[in-house]
């Protein structure tokens, strides 16, 4: 077996349901060093049950630091609620154009999190709300036109940079144009490469330009660009990411638990297509179990050769990097 293999946890975010993370899942990152775990609403109902989750994550590490990643967007999409974590939904900013304003909130609400030790925002998103029927990035777009969105963009960017939390542009390639949630089934757009070079990708190059640490795709279906949905499209990782916006940072898949992503399989399945796909870090929401599935699935397929040495060596790499930041951070 490679020596990579004891690395392969790195790989993998999983996060967990209740109040407090439960044995199986503390055993889980202990014994194979997963890369980090997000924290939901739930885990963090007060300070102090947020604090007391993340000691009780990080105490299980020995190496290198692990990501306490959040989702806090602004507005519904708020794990941790009132002030000073929670602000204005973003698409009120937008409406308003009042960048000043969302980057003294933001500033505001990210010095919290922090302090609580939380070091991943996976956040802004860079999508843009061109679909009313789009309930799932209802409020979450910062505008209905890329100038917007990009300006919003750049500051949410610069503002998690000058706190030393790391932010991560989502969702890639731009599913504002879909009308259907991933999280209950695949999201169609019809747009073409052309189209988002000169819409969707405004974003998301903008947000690369000024810093961004991590792109998050979805389960999105681009029929004109690929028949295989992005999350394990490597024609849309590779050349769109990669190449046309050359990010080399790592690349998180959205939740694998989502009924958008069941079309590539089962949930080890999943995690090997996004793997292949070109994804460094392979997210699973509440459902540490599956994680754990996904896990077993992964290191078998590294075994018989599925998966590659310099695969793994090359996200890990990436990974590496990124989480030198927090250790740079700490030191500082």
């Amino acid at each position: 077996m490679s020596k990579l293999s004891k690395h392969i946890g790195q790989l993998f975010i999983t996060g967990f349901p209740g109040k407090e993370p439960p044995s199986p899942l503390l055993n889980f990152l202990t014994e194979e060093q997963i890369g980090g775990v997000i924290l939901f609403e739930e885990n963090a109902t007060s300070p102090s049950l947020a604090q007391q989750n993340i000691s009780r994550i990080r105490s299980c590490y020995t190496d290198a630091p692990p990501f306490v990643a959040i989702d806090q967007e602004g507005g519904r999409v708020s794990r941790l609620r009132e002030a000073p974590a929670q602000f204005r939904a973003p698409a009120e900013y937008g409406v308003d154009r009042d960048v000043s304003r969302f980057a003294e909130d933001y500033s505001r609400s990210l010095v919290y999190l922090s302090s609580l030790g939380i070091n991943l925002n996976l956040a802004p998103v860079a999508d843009i709300a061109l679909n009313d029927e789009n309930t799932c990035l209802a409020d979450r777009c910062f505008g209905k036109d890329p100038g917007t969105v990009s300006v919003f963009v750049k500051a949410s960017v610069a503002t998690a940079r000058t706190h030393g939390v790391l932010c991560c542009l989502k969702h890639f390639p731009g599913f504002g144009a879909a009308g259907q949630d991933p999280h209950a089934e695949v999201a169609t757009a019809e747009y073409d490469v052309g189209l988002w070079q000169n819409r969707e990708s405004i974003p998301f190059q903008d947000g690369i330009a000024n810093g961004a640490d991590l792109i998050m795709t979805t389960h999105l279906l681009l029929p004109k660009i690929d028949d295989t949905i992005v999350t394990g499209s490597k024609k849309i990782i590779n050349d769109m990411i990669r190449v046309m916006l050359s990010f080399d940072g790592p690349v998180i898949t959205d939740d694998l638990t989502m009924a958008g992503a069941e079309v590539l399989g089962s949930v080890g399945e999943r995690a090997v297509a996004a793997f292949k796909a070109g994804h460094d870090l392979l997210l699973f929401g509440r459902d540490y179990e599956a994680a754990m599935r996904a896990y077993d699935y992964f290191v078998d397929a590294h075994t018989r050769g599925e998966i590659s040495d310099n695969e793994i060596r090359a996200s890990l790499n990436r990974v590496r990097g990124i989480k030198y930041k927090l250790t740079r951070s700490v030191l500082q």
